[in-house]
């Protein structure tokens, strides 16, 4: 099943506005990971762990089978991320930087494992219940793809 591309480019522009809003130009917190976290407070919030986490690890093996530098993170039992032991981050989950540029293939595993999330919750909760739990977490521009140079306007 392959990701829209609609469902991906959602999750570049979460992603590349959390890199844009980070405290600092050095930030050791990965943009990938803020927008998981992000996600699953809101998710968490509707739902409890016991609803996000079975969603989380799905969006992960999903994601594994496109990015398979993914092997190395798990979801713990209150859902966030976690590098196994051993193991370091994968590359793909830290390389955008503040403007949003980054290694085409540095970043995919960051994109993809997003738009798994994504895509999953538009499967289980429908699109106009997703854009709520994302606007709840997200200002308008973060989201509105008519922000994202695409050439549409509104």
């Amino acid at each position: 099943m392959t990701i829209p591309l609609e469902t991906r480019d959602l999750a570049r522009r979460l992603l590349s506005y959390e890199a844009r809003s980070g405290k600092t130009s050095d930030s050791k917190e990965a943009a990938t990971l803020h927008v998981y976290e992000k996600l699953r407070e809101s998710i968490c919030g509707v739902a409890g762990t016991a609803g996000f986490q079975p969603l989380a690890q799905r969006a992960l093996a999903l994601a594994r089978a496109e990015a398979p530098g993914l092997g190395g993170l798990r979801v713990s039992r209150d859902g966030s991320l976690e590098v196994l032991e051993g193991l370091e981050a994968p590359i793909g989950i830290d390389k955008i930087d503040k403007e949003g540029a980054a290694n085409h293939g540095a970043v995919e595993g960051g994109v993809t494992l997003i738009a798994r999330m994504l895509g999953l919750l538009q499967t289980f909760l429908g699109e106009a219940l997703t854009l709520s739990l994302l606007r709840n977490a997200w200002p308008a521009e973060a989201i509105d793809d008519r922000n994202a140079g695409n050439g549409r306007n509104a």
